[in-house]
């Protein structure tokens, strides 16, 4: 992963023109003690409201995964980055992305897998879910967008046995 805004994990086929957005809202957090768990809600209110407003399918896996990366990027802004917290949700008729700014320009790498490592698998998560994943670093600190797709795609069916 590259620090520049062409950076991306999976080879996405680029953002979204701004207009293609169908809706988008920012939220401030504190950074204190409830900030994650009230990321989370507002990640659900958007769905919801996104939901209600256009005729678009919101797949309860996306519901779910947005809800984790979500988590997951406030969880890693709150620990290592002081001060607030920004997050920007945005949907347009293929994705939602999760934009989350912190001011700690230092770009955070995925650690190798460990099994025995407690903690400290949140970027691993996120890579592993999003269909894009993009970190730039800003003047005062640094932005991550992680895309997750609004198609559900099911498992792979196990091919027939002869």
């Amino acid at each position: 992963m590259r620090a520049t805004p062409e950076a991306s994990h999976n080879g996405g086929d680029g953002p979204p023109a701004p207009d293609e957005y169908l809706i988008r809202a920012g939220y401030a957090l504190g950074g204190d003690d409830g900030c994650i768990a009230d990321a989370r809600r507002h990640a659900l209110a958007f769905l919801d409201q996104a939901a209600a407003d256009y005729p678009l399918s919101v797949p309860a896996r996306t519901r779910d995964l947005t809800q984790l990366v979500v988590s997951e990027l406030v969880t890693n802004a709150c620990k290592y980055a002081p001060g607030p917290v920004l997050v920007e949700l945005r949907i347009s008729t293929r994705a939602v992305d999760v934009v989350v700014w912190d001011s700690d320009p230092t770009v955070p790498a995925a650690r190798a897998a460990d099994p025995d490592r407690i903690g400290q698998h949140g970027l691993e998560i996120v890579k592993a879910v999003a269909k894009d994943l993009v970190v730039e670093q800003q003047p005062v600190g640094k932005r991550i967008t992680a895309r997750i797709p609004l198609l559900d795609t099911p498992a792979a069916a196990p091919a027939p046995s002869a």
